[in-house]
């Protein structure tokens, strides 16, 4: 774990690559250097249903919600949020420039206790590392 879900206006496929986002937003998660890279995971939901505020058609939004596992204070889940909302917001700058939008982003601690997970591409990576 990281994971990250993008949830964002179907409006926004006109003026942004969503391929291009979830590349940002999982490099800038590595970037950080806190998050395990096997663990990283970032999916983008267009939504085609949604109102935004007095239901112009045209205003849009992009929510990034990141959930992550218990173990890392404050100051450092801190940082690395500013860093990556960073990163996302200059990247969507022009959508800003050129339309009403709106950009949140929330970081959610999973408790260890209800978080079942199996993963083998962590071995993977580091087989790789060793053996090149």
């Amino acid at each position: 774990m990281p994971h990250f879900t993008i949830e964002y206006s179907a409006n926004l496929d006109t003026r942004v690559d969503m391929g291009e986002v979830v590349q940002l937003v999982r490099k800038a998660a590595v970037e950080t250097g806190i998050f395990p890279l096997g663990g990283i995971r970032v999916r983008a939901i267009k939504c085609e249903h949604y109102a935004i505020a007095d239901g112009r058609p045209n205003f849009g939004f992009l929510d990034l919600v990141l959930r992550l596992g218990e173990g890392r204070d404050l100051p450092t889940r801190q940082k690395a949020g500013e860093q990556i909302f960073k990163a996302l917001s200059v990247y969507l700058d022009p959508v800003f420039a050129n339309s009403k939008f709106a950009l949140s982003f929330d970081m959610q601690i999973n408790d260890k206790e209800m978080s079942w997970k199996r993963n083998n591409i962590h071995e993977a990576l580091k087989v790789e590392t060793v053996h090149g």
